[in-house]
């Protein structure tokens, strides 16, 4: 552990923690293996011990590893979904097709058009578009908390319909959308704010992987703008290549 990362007062068994839920998450812990012990994380990481246990047990309280008495601790599987994101991918199917799958509306509004989101659109910047906040959780556990934006003169009752249906899917066909393709996908990982830990259910400063991404209609037009914050520990990011069936 590097001393700028000691220096910036984030607690030690945090980043352990973290960088542990990485080697889980990318596969270099898969499910069954023995995580090293305390004693050898401690050595690894310059720690004492007790650091090291505390970064186990948050682990552990995620459902991502369990200890066995005499034997260590091991990976299990329970809680890391893997998301799949194609041309037609649904997140409610992809998280949701072996477990119970769940979408809210947090809030939605009619708002001016950040210049960002209207280019992506291609609306004039500042014209009123629909925002959306939702927060999907499988199980009961939140997953996945996003921010979309639409053009009301394409979907005038697009942020009712989610609303009454807590599917983008439904909404959309609600609206006389029966299709629309991922048009592109763009990942990037930061610390979690302080709201969206709240609402993952996340440590303070825990990681999220942040998609950014722009569904069309079947013909190219723009549909959906959408920002996607994931619980890193939680989830996955499978990006299948242009040209996959869907």
């Amino acid at each position: 552990m590097s001393e700028p990362a000691r220096a910036t007062g984030y607690s030690a068994w945090r980043l352990i923690a973290e960088e542990l839920r990485a080697d889980i998450a990318e596969g270099r812990l898969a499910v069954g293996d023995r995580l090293p012990s305390e004693s050898a994380l401690a050595e690894r990481f310059g720690v004492n011990r007790h650091t090291a246990r505390q970064a186990l047990a948050s682990l552990a309280a995620d459902g991502l590893v369990e200890s066995r008495r005499g034997s260590g601790t091991f990976v299990t599987g329970g809680s890391v979904h893997v998301h799949r994101i194609g041309m037609r991918t649904r997140l409610s199917t992809s998280l949701g097709d072996r477990h119970s799958s769940a979408g809210r509306v947090l809030e939605s509004a009619t708002e001016p058009a950040p210049a960002d989101v209207a280019a992506r659109l291609g609306m004039a910047t500042g014209a009123p578009a629909v925002r959306v906040e939702a927060l999907r959780t499988v199980d009961g556990e939140p997953i996945a908390l996003a921010t979309r934006w639409f053009d009301p003169a394409l979907l005038p009752d697009g942020a009712a319909a989610l609303r009454r249906t807590s599917s983008v899917t439904a909404a959309l066909r609600a609206s006389g959308v029966d299709d629309y393709v991922r048009a592109s996908t763009v990942v990037a990982a930061r610390h979690a704010t302080a709201s969206e830990a709240e609402l993952l259910a996340l440590d303070p400063g825990a990681i999220v992987l942040v998609t950014e991404s722009l569904d069309t209609l079947v013909d190219g037009t723009p549909l959906q703008h959408q920002i996607t914050r994931f619980a890193a520990q939680r989830v996955r990011l499978d990006i299948e290549h242009a040209g996959s069936a869907p």
